[in-house]
């Protein structure tokens, strides 16, 4: 009896588009419900621009993906990619048999006179891949560009050198599926009963699916179709060209998607062949996905397809218990240790009542939401002020940016302070041997013979070269055309300079964050799990891995509700706010409005006490299992 109440609770929720779980267990034993088991005779085929090869957020969609899908399909799971020089350590190679039509398939195309490097990956779950070097088949790109045309009546720039590299790649992708699909169908080379070949002929109806991720992959599907290969193919967007392109250029795009002249603003934009590649792509598809209902919508409108299935990206997750809360404590210490040196000579604040506020991602300053971060952290700056708030909020803003070199005042900052720590740390080992001594003896210390006249000297020379005048730099690096810059020209409108009176100071840093990094010195990973609270109030976000990050580090954020993982979680969380996933609607209200509120939220944030941020810490962890592939997979 209760097993089929919960039978007939899951039927509700497929049924039922508004039921909403009351936490993320709920979803968790939903999807666990589902069973799926790979056929033995199938094969996967996952292509894009981005395998082995980091560039952007559907690196890391394949990279965390990878290990549940070799689990549930094992070397039947090939990913296939471009070769590029700066990633191929990344790749062990590996000599596949010609037994095998993996092996005969690489043969293929390598007497065609073509590069393809057959490995595995050197990441969790250690897929297959295959990477194509697009310049081995480059004196076949004006004939491949003529098929193209030939058969779709898409006609593609000589100049525009990144859709050439494109097309080479997806006719190469194109050939190797269709070599594999043929060498299912034939027998190896072994004709002994028993041996190493199998007999792949007694088999003529293996299953080869070809999953192409966004348009610079598409020309494989596209040719695929073309060429009528027994092959599957699925198409996934995780945003249209289109849609960035209209967001990118201020427009009131969520408004106005259903009345846009999609064949007009893409030409106005010059992109009008990438998007017939992306639309083509999309509609010759077997199945076509996106990421989120927001970006179903917008793809239903731009490219003229409604999504067949919502598939939400996932992460790897690894669940610490309460360990992660220690995590925070380390990283948030090295933190500290990173703005003792950035704003030395101006540590007026307490460090103990300091929260640690940030946003990434790429630099689209308006898409990313950064323009109304800016103007929020100014308000916030205000409400501290009025109220006499004892806490400091330091908003670290991390968008890669052109930079030359970091600035000097930041590496003098860290040298000095780096200084007066081994100093320090000279000092009291001197200290201590005394103490040790004088107790050893039988006799208290006295205070006064613990310092030596030069002790006292090191410190007060270490003392006044940590004093400046000059208000410490809101940024890290030297910025290109620093005039131009949207972040530093939106601090500067709003007053944001790092003042001694500011209670909301701030630091750009306009590169990658890395463990070598001479002034943080922390992974990104390390960085987020030492923040209180990340802040991604987009306006343009198809899915959004920097909250959902956030989440399965413990680590509270404010989303948007025009973000693929905004939605998700209003969808299947009943009160996100009380798991520490604050959602700003940036939909249905003005951008002052917007503005107040978010402002609204940090000031709210910044208020609670040290207990209540760990007990919404653990509230945010608890929601992990949402976002684990493993579930998301089945």
């Amino acid at each position: 009896m209760e097993q089929g109440i919960q039978n007939d609770q899951f039927s509700r929720y497929r049924e039922t588009s508004g039921y909403k779980m009351e936490s993320g267990e709920d979803l968790v034993k939903f999807k666990e419900h589902q069973t799926y088991s790979f056929p033995e005779n199938a094969w996967c085929f996952e292509a894009s621009w981005e395998v082995a090869n980091k560039q952007g957020g559907i690196y890391t969609v394949l990279r965390s993906k990878a290990q549940v899908s070799t689990r549930e399909m094992g070397n039947r799971y090939v990913m296939l990619g471009p070769l590029k020089s700066a990633h191929v350590h990344e790749v062990e190679e590996f000599e596949a048999s010609e037994c095998s039509p993996l092996g005969r398939a690489v043969s293929a195309m390598k007497k065609r006179g073509f590069n393809v490097l057959l490995g595995n990956w050197l990441i969790e779950g250690n897929p297959t891949v295959v990477l194509f070097d697009i310049g081995s088949a480059s004196h076949c790109m004006n004939s491949w560009k003529q098929e193209l045309y030939e058969n779709t009546h898409i006609g593609v720039p000589h100049t525009d050198i990144e859709c050439n590299d494109t097309i080479i790649l997806g006719f190469m992708m194109a050939q190797f599926i269709a070599d594999f699909r043929y060498q299912l169908t034939q027998d190896g080379l072994c004709k002994t009963p028993g041996s190493c070949c199998p007999g792949n002929a007694r088999n003529p109806s293996p299953l080869v699916v070809a999953h192409i991720h966004e348009w610079m992959a598409g020309v494989a599907l596209i040719m695929l179709r073309m060429w009528k290969c027994d092959v599957a193919t699925v198409f996934t967007t995780h945003a249209t060209m289109l849609g960035r392109h209209l967001c990118a250029g201020a427009l009131d795009f969520y408004n106005y998607l259903p009345s846009f002249n999609v064949d007009v603003e893409a030409g106005k934009r010059k992109i009008y062949h990438r998007y017939c590649l992306e639309r083509a792509s999309a509609n010759l598809a077997h199945v076509f996905t996106t990421v989120s209902d927001i970006t179903g919508e917008e793809a239903d409108y731009l490219i003229k397809r409604k999504a067949d299935y919502i598939t939400p990206n996932g992460l790897n997750v690894k669940r610490m218990s309460h360990e992660f809360q220690n995590l925070h404590q380390v990283y948030k210490e090295k933190i500290q240790k990173f703005v003792n040196g950035h704003f030395y000579g101006h540590i007026d604040f307490n460090l103990d009542k300091t929260l640690f506020f940030f946003i990434a991602g790429r630099y689209e300053f308006g898409n990313k939401g950064g323009d109304i971060f800016i103007e929020a952290l100014a308000r916030l700056n205000h409400y501290l002020q009025a109220c006499g708030s004892d806490v400091t909020v330091i908003a670290f803003i991390i968008f890669p940016a052109k930079n030359t070199s970091f600035n000097v005042d930041s590496l003098k900052g860290h040298a000095i302070t780096k200084s007066l720590q081994e100093t320090i740390s000279e000092i009291q080992q001197k200290v201590g041997a005394k103490m040790y001594n004088s107790c050893s003896k039988g006799d208290v210390p006295c205070p006064d013979n613990l310092l030596d006249t030069d002790d006292k000297v090191k410190l007060k020379r270490c003392i006044r070269a940590a004093q400046r005048n000059a208000w410490p730099p809101i940024t890290t690096h030297n910025v290109c055309n620093p005039e131009k810059d949207p972040v530093l020209n939106a601090l500067n409108r709003c007053n944001l300079l790092n003042s001694p009176a500011d209670r909301v100071k701030v630091v750009f840093h306009p590169d990658f964050l890395n463990s070598d990094n001479p002034l943080l010195g922390l992974s990104y990973e390390e960085f987020i799990r030492g923040c209180h609270l990340g802040c991604f109030p987009s306006y343009y976000e198809p899915w959004g891995y920097t909250p959902a990050e956030c989440t399965i580090m413990g680590i509270p954020s404010i989303t948007s509700n025009l973000s693929g993982f905004g939605c998700f979680m209003q969808e299947h969380v009943s009160d996100p706010q009380s798991y520490g996933i604050y959602i700003l609607d940036r939909k249905f209200i003005s951008v002052e409005e917007s503005v107040r509120n978010l402002a609204q939220m940090m000031f709210d944030f910044s208020q609670l006490s040290r207990k209540q941020r760990i007990l919404q810490r653990n509230r945010t962890e608890r929601l992990s299992d949402l976002l684990d592939w493993r579930k998301l997979h089945k």
